[in-house]
């Protein structure tokens, strides 16, 4: 099933809020994103609609479904990083781009990427 980029994004953002703290507010999603506080809220609601998240007294909980896309998500933005810094860019442009990448790039391609940083770490 594709996902559009806002999904994947906003559901990666609240994975990675859930590891600094364990209650994720839509507040602290607008926060770290830099976005309104409205259009989080109407973004939550289509995560909810979805089935990817389930809002209790306002703490943001993923689904097993949401859960598992989240970590896709981050496992392949990690994995781009990690191949981007492996190719000699830096701390900053690696971050910037694998943001970008992570969204377009095919779980074939993804398969070939990990084979080869396992190749490059084995050396």
């Amino acid at each position: 099933m594709k996902h559009n980029e806002s999904v994947e994004m906003y559901l990666e953002t609240i994975l990675l809020l859930k590891n600094k703290n364990s209650e994720v507010h839509a507040v602290d999603v607008a926060a770290e994103l830099d976005y309104s506080r409205a259009s989080v809220s109407r973004a939550m609601k289509r995560l909810e609609d979805k089935g990817y998240i389930e809002v209790v007294r306002n703490v943001i909980n993923f689904t097993p479904d949401g859960e598992l896309l989240a970590k896709n998500v981050y496992e392949r933005h990690h994995t781009i990083k990690k191949m981007l810094l492996l190719l000699g860019a830096d701390e900053e442009l690696a971050e910037r781009d694998a943001c970008r990448i992570e969204h377009a790039v095919s779980p074939e391609l993804m398969e070939l990427i990990k084979k080869h940083i396992g190749k490059c770490e084995d050396k």
